[in-house]
């Protein structure tokens, strides 16, 4: 039997992504990153790669999310 991922839901271009940590799914507020990833946020792909930041996924990536 296959078990089947649940896709992860994330924003095509959130409207402030500079409030929130983007490095894992809990999405915590910028000033609040639970999780201990370091000292900094994780920036969302649109603000280091730009507007098409899907454009450079893979497929496979591509499958394991859902644009919101």
């Amino acid at each position: 039997m296959k078990s089947e991922t649940k896709k992860m839901r994330f924003p095509l271009k959130p409207k402030r992504p500079e409030k929130i940590c983007w490095g894992c799914d809990k999405f915590c507020a910028a000033d609040k990153m639970m999780c201990g990833n370091g000292s900094d946020r994780s920036q969302h792909p649109i603000e280091v790669i730009g507007d098409d930041w899907y454009e450079t996924l893979s497929e496979e990536d591509k499958k394991k999310i859902i644009l919101v």
